[in-house]
């Protein structure tokens, strides 16, 4: 490390890192060894926990595998431990208290007058907007943990802190595209090579809790516990898990491991066993916290299913495997606010990925089309933000929007935006007048009656 003196301007840097989960974390050391980051006198890992109960779920740091990334840093601090008892998803100081804050961290992390740079990740949201709030001039760098990167910028971001990022570091999911994340600030997309993170991820397996040897051939699958986020029921959730069970022997696939969210219900697993009993295959469900990363890495599945998991491009991109994806049109539909940021992750896998029942008009989306169609969708999430996309996203649509990308799209959201695909500006005033709705409730109901 290079020798500071102990004046302010020349004083030494620390690096912070932040993660909520284990696979930012894995990404974090991937990209400290493929020196993505200037040499600092210090680098320490600062842990969000960011769960719904915290006090009852690890943090990222008490993970199994986590000691295999330990040694990339010189220190791991808790942001939980720092505002306890408030929780880091909801706590926001007062502007006014911002000085007082920044005075509280550095002295309680021992910082001192360190220069601070800051490594992010969801730097739309609290904690890591808060962080970036609280040491109001340090240079930023965000990093990507999934696909989010790939749409656009949630809510619009102060200035203040969108012209402190230097730029956005991701793991190259989906070959050929680049993120939209952060672009109205101008800032550069770099990719962590995917080498450095199976490298790391390979560590990580190696120090994993011991798991149940799989059985050859065996099909994956992975659960999401959307209903969490109240985009299913809890019905519904267990009913995609039963279809991914049924996709994947209809397969040929006579073995079935099923990976829960670490935060799921066991119900899940039980409604899968019965499944699994009726359809007359050897159902294991894997208890351990690990990331499913490192059963590709130990046991290579024959098939790995999901709805629109991260974990399902690894699969395909980095281990080579053959994926399938089931349960995204109905999410489409589920979405809100239109501009969640699950919308585009959901997209990719709906476009890029396998329909795993192979039903008619399920091809995937032609690659050639597939940036057209991030950049239209990110016009219409955020089309504030991103008003420079309009004419690229008047193109695809004008070109693209048919039967197999209309699920991607609200007509109503199209409407309002005047784009092609939505209802044309001189019948706009049909759904809103009231002899138009009768006309259209007695068509219904003459329709219903001749078929009785």
């Amino acid at each position: 490390m290079p020798s500071r003196t102990t004046s302010r301007t020349t004083s030494r840097t620390t690096q912070i890192f932040c993660a909520s989960t284990l696979y930012g974390a894995a990404t974090l050391a991937a990209a400290i060894d493929s020196d993505c980051f200037a040499e600092a006198d210090r680098r320490l890992l600062l842990v969000f926990n960011n769960a719904t109960t915290p006090e009852t779920t690890p943090a990222v740091d008490e993970m199994p595998g986590f000691e295999s990334l330990r040694d990339h840093f010189d220190g791991v601090l808790s942001f939980n431990e720092a505002i306890r008892p408030f929780h880091p998803g909801a706590w926001v100081p007062r502007p006014d208290d911002i000085p007082l804050f920044e005075r509280y961290l550095r002295l309680l992390w021992g910082l001192g007058e360190d220069r601070v740079e800051l490594v992010l990740e969801s730097i739309q949201v609290s904690p890591a907007l808060t962080l970036a709030q609280l040491f109001t001039g340090a240079p930023i760098d965000v990093y990507a943990d999934g696909l989010m990167s790939y749409g656009p910028t949630r809510n619009k971001l102060d200035p203040l802190v969108g012209t402190r990022v230097r730029r956005l570091l991701h793991l190259d999911l989906v070959p050929g595209l680049t993120p939209i994340l952060l672009t109205e600030f101008d800032v550069p997309a770099q990719i962590v090579p995917a080498g450095a993170f199976l490298k790391v991820l390979g560590e990580l397996g190696a120090v994993a809790p011991e798991l149940p040897v799989l059985p050859d051939n065996a099909a994956l699958l992975l659960g999401q516990y959307l209903s969490a986020l109240n985009i299913l029921s809890f019905e519904e959730e267990e009913d995609l898990h039963v279809r991914m069970m049924r996709g994947a022997v209809q397969r040929g696939h006579r073995s079935v491991v099923f990976k829960p969210h670490p935060t799921a219900p066991a119900r899940y697993s039980r409604v899968l066993e019965a499944e699994a009993e009726k359809l007359g295959v050897d159902l294991t469900v894997l208890d351990t916290p690990v990331l499913a990363e490192v059963l590709f890495e130990k046991s290579r599945p024959g098939l790995v299913v999901g709805c629109f998991s991260t974990a399902l491009f690894t699969a395909s991109v980095f281990y080579d495997l053959p994926v399938a994806r089931i349960g995204t049109e109905p999410l489409l539909e589920r979405l809100t606010p239109y501009q969640n940021s699950n919308r585009v992750p959901a997209v990719l896998a709906d476009a890029v990925l396998p329909d795993l029942e192979k039903r008619k008009g399920e091809e995937t989306v032609p690659a050639d089309t597939l940036w057209a169609l991030v950049t239209a969708l990110g016009f219409t999430m955020q089309p504030q933000i991103y008003a420079s996309l309009r004419p690229a996203a008047e193109r695809y649509l004008a070109e693209h929007y048919g039967p197999r990308t209309q699920r991607y799209f609200k007509r109503k959201r199209l409407t309002s935006l005047g784009l092609p695909g939505g209802i044309p500006e001189r019948l706009s005033f049909l759904p809103h007048n009231a002899t138009a709705r009768r006309v259209v409730r007695k068509a219904r109901s003459l329709k219903k009656a001749v078929k009785r």
